[in-house]
Parts: C-alpha cells; structure tokens; sequence
C-alpha cells in the first residue's frame, strides 16, 4: 500500500497551497496530515474520518486549513490558507483502515500508513 502526497511548493507568507493525499488501491476510515519542521517533533496538522466527514484540526491551523475527502478521486486534500513562516515543515500524509474516535484522530502513533512526506515553504 502507497500513500501518494502531491502539492508541495513555496508560497509567500498569506499565501495558499493544497496537498493532496492519494492512496494506491484503497480507500482508508481515517486519514490525517502532520508535519515535521527542522529540528522539530512531528506534530498533528489535522484529520478525516472518511466515513462521515468529522475532521479534527490542531490549535495552531484552525480557520486556516481545511481537510476534506475526494471520493471521486479518493484522496483527502488538505486546503491552507493564511499561510505562516511557522508553517514550513515536510508534510506527511497518513491512513489507517480502523476508524478512530474524532477526539483520537490526531495521535499519530494510531496511523498505521505514512507517505513520503511533501516540502511546504512559507517564505518571502
């Protein structure tokens, strides 16, 4: 199993960017995006629940970014406004077949597939 993640780019602080998250030949319950910065842990960014659509965001990304699902494409895009320098990191998208509680969706240790990791640069 792959897990696809497109959209990386450099924006100027304000700007808007889109990842995407594309699984090959399957559709997961849960999905989520976190991101690593250099020298930093990797941190929450926010979450999906295909089944219903609840979404879970961390503090710091909240009326800023927007996860959804593509079922037409199957994958979970994750949308960011407002972008911020704080914002540069490598993110990572990952899934897992188990669907979580929305209160659980943003551990990481409960996301069994991780993609390769997508470099988004906030700069001017």
């Amino acid at each position: 199993v792959q897990l696809q993640a497109s959209g990386e780019g450099l924006v100027q602080p304000g700007g808007s960017l889109r990842l995407s998250c594309a699984p090959s030949g399957r559709t997961f319950s849960t999905y989520g995006w976190f991101r690593q910065a250099p020298g930093k842990e990797r941190e929450f960014v926010a979450a999906l629940r295909w089944s219903d659509g609840a979404t879970r965001y961390a503090d710091s990304v909240k009326g800023r970014f927007t996860i959804s699902r593509d079922r037409a494409q199957n994958s979970a895009n994750l949308q960011m406004n407002s972008l911020k320098p704080e914002d540069t990191a490598v993110y990572y998208c990952a899934a897992d077949s188990r669907s979580w509680i929305t209160g659980a969706l943003g551990r990481k240790d409960l996301y069994t597939y991780w993609g390769q990791g997508t470099q988004v640069t906030v700069s001017s």
